[in-house]
């Protein structure tokens, strides 16, 4: 056959692997084995005695001298992306554990700190008077800015209208007050955040305190 005077080495994608499988098994006698390579998307693009070096870095598949396939293997960007994808599902996986016994002590933490929903609320009640409180003394802190701010600004324009140039002294007060009413202003919507956040943070206290009694319940009932 006009193949048989060809070395083995590669066999073309148009030839392809039936052509292959068609060549008496003598041929391969040396080796035993018929390699293929495939391309990108899996499609063999060629076969041989064995794998070109222009190749090594594509999936390949091992016949022997019958067509059997005895092994296949991936190729290095396929190899990559397996990697790749049981990294990321290894990393889920812990993720998902870490959430899971943080939820547990959490709800151990829930059910030993309280004894009905009520005490849950007096729990909230009470950490909103706290920062009502530092709130109110944030505002008069700020009232009390507000007012030199404004004094210190009323005497700088009655300067400015007599024609006097304004003292290094009085810019100064106008910037240390001004940066000082930003300062509490931005603490009070802190702590207006804080309040909220908190109020948030007990309902679901409260939600999954009364689901956990609840499966107490069930448990119990049905022993």
């Amino acid at each position: 056959m006009i193949y048989q005077n060809q070395p083995l080495s590669v066999l073309t994608a148009t030839a392809g692997l039936a052509l292959v499988l068609a060549l008496p098994a003598a041929g391969f006698a040396q080796s035993g084995k018929i390699v293929c390579w495939k391309d990108g998307s899996g499609k063999v693009i060629g076969c041989g005695d064995k794998l070109p070096p222009e190749y090594q870095a594509n999936a390949t598949k091992e016949l022997d001298s019958r067509g059997v396939t005895r092994r296949q293997t991936e190729s290095v960007e396929e190899a990559n992306l397996r990697r790749a994808r049981e990294q990321e599902a290894a990393r889920i996986r812990a993720e998902e554990e870490r959430k899971s016994l943080g939820q547990k002590r959490q709800d151990t933490a829930l059910l030993e700190t309280y004894s009905n929903e009520n005490e849950i609320d007096l729990k909230r009640d009470r950490d909103l008077q706290v920062i009502n409180l530092q709130i109110e003394q944030l505002t008069v802190a700020l009232k009390n800015t507000t007012q030199r701010y404004s004094e210190a600004k009323s005497r700088a324009d009655a300067t400015e209208k007599s024609k006097k140039p304004l003292a290094a002294a009085t810019k100064e007060e106008l910037a240390r007050l001004e940066i000082e009413k930003q300062r509490f202003e931005q603490s009070i919507a802190a702590k207006n955040k804080e309040k909220d956040e908190l109020r948030a943070r007990y309902a679901e206290y409260r939600k999954r305190f009364a689901e956990l009694k609840a499966q107490q319940s069930t448990a119990s009932a049905k022993k």
